[in-house]
């Protein structure tokens, strides 16, 4: 078991070999609430906080042709056919 701090966490593997963590949270402990950064060079990225910044895109350096697009259905369509019916 470790101890994060904010959690306890146990790693292990899945039966396939997946690694896979158990954590369950540290009692009166939530840094969601009061996120701190404590790294003394954090990234730009890392400076700009834990809330999401509306209308904030980063500029696109390239796009993808028209004809390279191609949009695939995925697993989760079929849950999304079933709920039209």
């Amino acid at each position: 078991m470790i101890d994060h701090g904010f959690i306890h966490s146990v790693y292990s593997f899945d039966p396939n070999g997946i690694p896979i963590e158990f954590s369950c949270n540290v009692k009166d402990i939530d840094i969601r609430k009061h996120p701190v950064i404590t790294d003394p060079e954090p990234t730009p990225i890392s400076r700009e906080g834990a809330e999401p910044h509306l209308h904030v895109w980063p500029d696109v350096v390239k796009t993808t042709p028209s004809e390279e697009r191609k949009i695939y259905p995925g697993d989760g369509s079929r849950y999304f056919r079933a709920l039209k019916k």
